[in-house]
């Protein structure tokens, strides 16, 4: 699997080589104002496997966790591409908006549903975790 991605403006993108460690759609209250949508999608990489070419701005608050998670966007047009959380050391979150090929996108299960709205309609295949799923 190969995929890559860029900003609305194209002074920011990425590319990558290996699937993703999973995908999903985020519904907590952070990732709602942040993508300005009901939840957030993304694919989480090993931060080293992903390359960015580009200026990316970082803005960093406190998760659900209790833990940061810095947001990466575009300086230029704004666009949120990636994520960093702290609760996953060096991993990389790349947000489904900003892929080439939005197809390359396969959520694996839903987060934090029991943030969700009435109006956010869900795919019903989808796991479903109230919260974080379980982690080994």
């Amino acid at each position: 699997m190969s995929i890559s991605g860029k900003c609305l403006c194209g002074a920011v993108s990425y590319t990558c080589s290996i699937p993703p460690v999973f995908s999903g759609n985020c519904h907590c209250n952070d990732c709602k104002k942040t993508s300005g949508s009901g939840y957030a999608t993304a694919m989480f990489f090993p931060e080293d496997s992903v390359s960015i070419s580009g200026e990316v701005k970082y803005f960093e608050s406190k998760g659900s966790s209790g833990k940061m998670v810095k947001r990466g966007f575009c300086p230029t047009c704004g666009s949120q591409m990636f994520g960093i959380p702290e609760v996953m050391p060096d991993m990389l979150a790349i947000r489904a908006g900003s892929l080439e090929n939005l197809s390359d996108y396969e959520p694996q299960m839903d987060i934090y549903t029991s943030h969700s709205t009435v109006w956010d309609v869900m795919a019903e295949g989808l796991p479903k975790f109230p919260e974080m799923p379980p982690q080994d």
